[in-house]
Protein backbone atom coordinates (compact mmCIF):
# COMPACT_ATOMS: atom_id res chain seq x y z
CA UNK A 1 0.00 0.00 0.00
CA UNK A 2 1.49 3.38 -0.91
CA UNK A 3 1.96 6.24 1.53
CA UNK A 4 -0.94 8.31 0.26
CA UNK A 5 -3.35 5.42 0.65
CA UNK A 6 -2.07 4.70 4.18
CA UNK A 7 -2.46 8.36 5.12
CA UNK A 8 -5.97 8.36 3.72
CA UNK A 9 -7.03 5.31 5.71
CA UNK A 10 -5.43 6.59 8.90
CA UNK A 11 -7.14 9.96 8.62
CA UNK A 12 -10.42 8.48 7.47
CA UNK A 13 -10.59 6.40 10.61
CA UNK A 14 -10.19 9.58 12.67
CA UNK A 15 -12.65 11.63 10.64
CA UNK A 16 -16.29 11.77 11.72
CA UNK A 17 -19.31 10.92 10.59
CA UNK A 18 -14.59 16.35 -7.67
CA UNK A 19 -13.09 18.65 -16.34
CA UNK A 20 -12.73 14.86 -16.61
CA UNK A 21 -9.55 12.87 -17.20
CA UNK A 22 -10.66 13.53 -20.74
CA UNK A 23 -13.21 16.18 -21.62
CA UNK A 24 -16.62 15.55 -20.12
CA UNK A 25 -18.70 15.62 -23.27
CA UNK A 26 -20.53 12.35 -23.49
CA UNK A 27 -23.51 13.94 -25.20
CA UNK A 28 -24.12 14.79 -28.82
CA UNK A 29 -21.31 16.33 -30.83
CA UNK A 30 -21.01 20.03 -30.20
CA UNK A 31 -22.83 19.96 -26.84
CA UNK A 32 -21.44 22.55 -24.47
CA UNK A 33 -19.51 21.13 -21.52
CA UNK A 34 -20.90 21.86 -18.08
CA UNK A 35 -19.10 24.15 -15.68
CA UNK A 36 -18.40 22.22 -12.48
CA UNK A 37 -19.64 23.68 -9.20
CA UNK A 38 -19.06 25.20 -6.74
CA UNK A 39 -16.55 27.91 -7.59
CA UNK A 40 -13.45 28.22 -5.45
CA UNK A 41 -13.41 32.02 -5.98
CA UNK A 42 -14.69 32.87 -2.50
CA UNK A 43 -12.07 30.69 -0.82
CA UNK A 44 -14.62 28.43 0.87
CA UNK A 45 -13.90 24.68 0.95
CA UNK A 46 -16.46 22.08 -0.07
CA UNK A 47 -18.80 21.46 2.88
CA UNK A 48 -18.35 18.31 4.90
CA UNK A 49 -21.10 15.76 5.36
CA UNK A 50 -21.41 12.64 7.47
CA UNK A 51 -19.63 9.48 6.43
CA UNK A 52 -22.69 7.43 7.34
CA UNK A 53 -22.62 3.78 8.40
CA UNK A 54 -21.59 2.20 5.09
CA UNK A 55 -18.00 3.31 4.44
CA UNK A 56 -15.45 0.52 3.94
CA UNK A 57 -11.68 1.10 3.72
CA UNK A 58 -9.47 -0.62 1.13
CA UNK A 59 -11.82 -0.10 -1.82
CA UNK A 60 -10.48 -1.23 -5.22
CA UNK A 61 -8.54 1.25 -7.38
CA UNK A 62 -10.79 1.87 -10.41
CA UNK A 63 -12.37 4.72 -12.36
CA UNK A 64 -15.45 2.70 -13.34
CA UNK A 65 -17.84 1.02 -10.93
CA UNK A 66 -19.82 -0.53 -13.78
CA UNK A 67 -20.11 -4.32 -13.84
CA UNK A 68 -21.83 -6.74 -16.24
CA UNK A 69 -25.52 -7.05 -15.45
CA UNK A 70 -25.57 -4.05 -13.09
CA UNK A 71 -29.00 -2.43 -13.41
CA UNK A 72 -29.47 1.32 -13.37
CA UNK A 73 -28.98 4.48 -15.41
CA UNK A 74 -25.35 5.13 -16.29
CA UNK A 75 -23.73 8.37 -15.24
CA UNK A 76 -20.23 9.82 -15.69
CA UNK A 77 -19.23 12.26 -12.94
CA UNK A 78 -16.17 14.44 -13.48
CA UNK A 79 -14.47 17.57 -12.24
CA UNK A 80 -11.33 18.99 -10.70
CA UNK A 81 -9.85 18.94 -7.20
CA UNK A 82 -8.91 22.51 -6.29
CA UNK A 83 -7.41 24.33 -3.32
CA UNK A 84 -9.18 27.28 -1.71
CA UNK A 85 -6.67 29.35 -3.71
CA UNK A 86 -8.21 27.93 -6.93
CA UNK A 87 -5.11 25.89 -7.76
CA UNK A 88 -5.42 22.28 -9.01
CA UNK A 89 -4.45 19.60 -6.48
CA UNK A 90 -2.48 16.92 -8.38
CA UNK A 91 -2.82 13.26 -7.46
CA UNK A 92 -5.55 13.81 -4.88
CA UNK A 93 -7.20 10.61 -3.69
CA UNK A 94 -10.95 10.35 -4.37
CA UNK A 95 -12.92 7.47 -2.83
CA UNK A 96 -16.57 6.89 -3.84
CA UNK A 97 -19.24 4.60 -2.45
CA UNK A 98 -22.97 4.49 -3.13
CA UNK A 99 -26.24 2.60 -3.03
CA UNK A 100 -27.31 0.47 -5.97
CA UNK A 101 -30.33 1.10 -8.19
CA UNK A 102 -32.67 -0.24 -5.49
CA UNK A 103 -31.13 1.83 -2.68
CA UNK A 104 -29.03 -0.93 -1.10
CA UNK A 105 -25.33 -0.89 -0.22
CA UNK A 106 -22.99 -3.84 -0.68
CA UNK A 107 -21.58 -4.29 2.82
CA UNK A 108 -20.10 -7.72 2.16
CA UNK A 109 -17.98 -6.82 -0.89
CA UNK A 110 -16.99 -3.79 -2.91
CA UNK A 111 -19.78 -3.44 -5.45
CA UNK A 112 -20.22 0.27 -6.30
CA UNK A 113 -17.15 1.19 -4.28
CA UNK A 114 -13.80 2.37 -5.60
CA UNK A 115 -11.00 4.90 -5.29
CA UNK A 116 -8.86 6.72 -7.84
CA UNK A 117 -6.16 9.38 -7.97
CA UNK A 118 -6.73 12.66 -9.79
CA UNK A 119 -4.32 13.39 -12.63
CA UNK A 120 -1.54 16.00 -12.59
CA UNK A 121 -4.11 18.73 -13.27
CA UNK A 122 -6.31 17.59 -10.40
CA UNK A 123 -8.95 16.06 -12.67
CA UNK A 124 -11.03 12.98 -11.87
CA UNK A 125 -13.70 11.02 -13.75
CA UNK A 126 -15.98 8.26 -12.47
CA UNK A 127 -18.27 5.96 -14.44
CA UNK A 128 -21.08 4.46 -12.39
CA UNK A 129 -24.88 4.34 -12.11
CA UNK A 130 -27.36 6.78 -10.63
CA UNK A 131 -27.83 5.61 -7.02
CA UNK A 132 -31.25 4.59 -5.78
CA UNK A 133 -33.02 6.15 -2.84
CA UNK A 134 -33.93 4.65 0.49
CA UNK A 135 -36.11 5.84 3.40
CA UNK A 136 -34.94 9.04 5.06
CA UNK A 137 -32.39 10.06 2.41
CA UNK A 138 -32.38 11.77 -0.94
CA UNK A 139 -30.33 10.47 -3.88
CA UNK A 140 -26.57 10.88 -3.22
CA UNK A 141 -22.99 9.72 -3.63
CA UNK A 142 -20.57 9.42 -0.72
CA UNK A 143 -17.04 10.74 -1.27
CA UNK A 144 -13.76 11.10 0.59
CA UNK A 145 -11.16 13.42 -0.96
CA UNK A 146 -7.57 13.82 0.24
CA UNK A 147 -4.67 15.86 -1.11
CA UNK A 148 -1.34 14.04 -0.78
CA UNK A 149 -0.41 14.14 2.90
CA UNK A 150 -3.41 16.39 3.56
CA UNK A 151 -6.53 16.13 5.70
CA UNK A 152 -9.50 14.09 4.50
CA UNK A 153 -12.68 15.77 3.28
CA UNK A 154 -15.70 13.50 3.81
CA UNK A 155 -18.79 14.70 1.98
CA UNK A 156 -21.72 13.76 -0.26
CA UNK A 157 -22.89 14.78 -3.73
CA UNK A 158 -26.54 15.40 -4.56
CA UNK A 159 -28.72 15.52 -7.68
CA UNK A 160 -30.71 18.59 -8.77
CA UNK A 161 -34.49 18.54 -8.77
CA UNK A 162 -34.89 15.53 -6.47
CA UNK A 163 -38.15 15.47 -4.53
CA UNK A 164 -36.28 14.24 -1.44
CA UNK A 165 -33.77 17.08 -1.32
CA UNK A 166 -35.85 19.36 0.87
CA UNK A 167 -36.86 16.52 3.20
CA UNK A 168 -33.31 15.29 3.81
CA UNK A 169 -31.71 17.03 6.82
CA UNK A 170 -28.20 16.26 5.51
CA UNK A 171 -28.84 17.81 2.07
CA UNK A 172 -26.88 20.93 1.05
CA UNK A 173 -27.42 23.03 -2.08
CA UNK A 174 -23.66 23.65 -2.13
CA UNK A 175 -23.16 19.95 -2.86
CA UNK A 176 -25.55 19.64 -5.82
CA UNK A 177 -23.90 18.45 -9.04
CA UNK A 178 -24.71 19.84 -12.45
CA UNK A 179 -26.37 16.94 -14.28
CA UNK A 180 -27.56 16.64 -17.87
CA UNK A 181 -28.77 13.90 -20.18
CA UNK A 182 -26.08 12.22 -22.27
CA UNK A 183 -26.10 9.74 -25.15
CA UNK A 184 -25.69 6.73 -22.87
CA UNK A 185 -27.27 7.99 -19.65
CA UNK A 186 -26.33 11.10 -17.72
CA UNK A 187 -23.29 13.33 -17.21
CA UNK A 188 -22.51 15.23 -14.03
CA UNK A 189 -19.85 17.67 -12.93
CA UNK A 190 -18.57 18.85 -9.58
CA UNK A 191 -15.35 20.50 -8.42
CA UNK A 192 -14.12 19.73 -4.92
CA UNK A 193 -12.41 22.58 -3.06
CA UNK A 194 -9.99 21.52 -0.33
CA UNK A 195 -8.70 23.46 2.65
CA UNK A 196 -5.01 22.46 2.65
CA UNK A 197 -4.04 24.34 5.79
CA UNK A 198 -3.92 21.06 7.71
CA UNK A 199 -1.54 19.47 5.15
CA UNK A 200 1.13 17.34 6.79
CA UNK A 201 -0.43 17.26 10.24
CA UNK A 202 -0.33 13.95 12.04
Amino acid sequence: MNASRRDFLRLAAATPAAAALGALDTGPAGAQALTPTPSCADGSPTPRRTEGPYFKPESPARTSLLEPGLPGTRIAVAGTILSTGCQPVPRALVDFWQADDSGAYDNAGFRLRGHQFADDQGRYRLETIVPGVYPGRTRHFHVKVQAPNGPVLTTQLYFPGEAGNQRDPIFSRDLVMQVRDAADGKAGTFDFVLDLRGRGRS
